[in-house]
Formats: C-alpha cells, sequence, structure tokens
C-alpha cells in the first residue's frame, strides 16, 4: 500500500480565520494551492507533499476530518478498513473535484480522510502533488 500525502485538516470558525492562518503559515513557507471558500489548503511548493488544509465546514460528509491520507488506490484500503470492522464514518464515494474518498475513526477517535485521485483512462499518475502550479489558485479541492 502506497501513501502519497498526509495533510492535517483543521477546522476554523470562518473565511477570515482563513485569511488569518494562511498569512500566518505563510510566514513558514506554505503558499495557498487551492481555495474553495469552505476548504483552503495550503503547500510548501519546495515539498508539494507538506500541506495544510483550513475547512469552515464539510460540504459532503458528516463531519470534518482531522486528517487526510491520500493512498495509490482507495478501493484496496477501503476493502482492508471494511474486513478490519473499523468504523466508516461516510462510505467510499466519488467526488466531483476529482477524488473518490471515504472517512475512517481511527482507534483514538479522530476522523481520516482516505483519498485517492481518479485518473481516465490513459492518464499518467502526476509527478507532483495535485493543484500545486506554483501560485495561488482556485483550482478544485484536493481533499
Amino acid at each position: 500500500m502506497t501513501v502519497r500525502r498526509v495533510v492535517p485538516d483543521i477546522q476554523v470558525e470562518s473565511e477570515k480565520a482563513m485569511t488569518i492562518s494562511r498569512d500566518f503559515y505563510g510566514l513558514l513557507g506554505f503558499e495557498q494551492v487551492m481555495h474553495q471558500g469552505w476548504v483552503m489548503t495550503l503547500a510548501s511548493l519546495s515539498n508539494p507533499t507538506a500541506q495544510i488544509s483550513f475547512l469552515t465546514e464539510e460540504r459532503t460528509a458528516p463531519v470534518v476530518p482531522d486528517l487526510s491520507v491520500e493512498v495509490e488506490d482507495v478501493d484496496a484500503v477501503y476493502a482492508e478498513v471494511i474486513a478490519s470492522g473499523a468504523e466508516v464514518v461516510r462510505e467510499l464515494r466519488d467526488e466531483e473535484w476529482g477524488v473518490r474518498r471515504f472517512f475512517v475513526r481511527d482507534p483514538n477517535g479522530r476522523v481520516v480522510n482516505v483519498l485517492g485521485h481518479r485518473r481516465r483512462a490513459g492518464d499518467t499518475p502526476p509527478s507532483r502533488a495535485p493543484g500545486l502550479t506554483g501560485r495561488r489558485s482556485t483550482a478544485s479541492p484536493s481533499r
């Protein structure tokens, strides 16, 4: 099983709090790579798998996750999670922004967003984390 990246998800109260967070983490070398109003992701352009996401809400699930884990084969991971008996908080499904994901509760009660990027036939895997273009973007979320 291949893990591509792990992203802490931080729930904030408002879009203003996102802006304040963006400015603070910018001091540490992070830049905004995605913003959808309810979710914003910051990343290091020199290390694109170093990311932090901020959410005011979760639009397609019952809870804001504590972290996101991108895996190579989300369907295989989902099958393993189901077989283990772990609590699935949200069933596996495709999102309109190009990811396939599910939520599972870890043994400490944290909710993990497990995702994989969908590819069309003939697509090659990205060499960098999705959404990283070297500039601020309002591209679809990579969550």
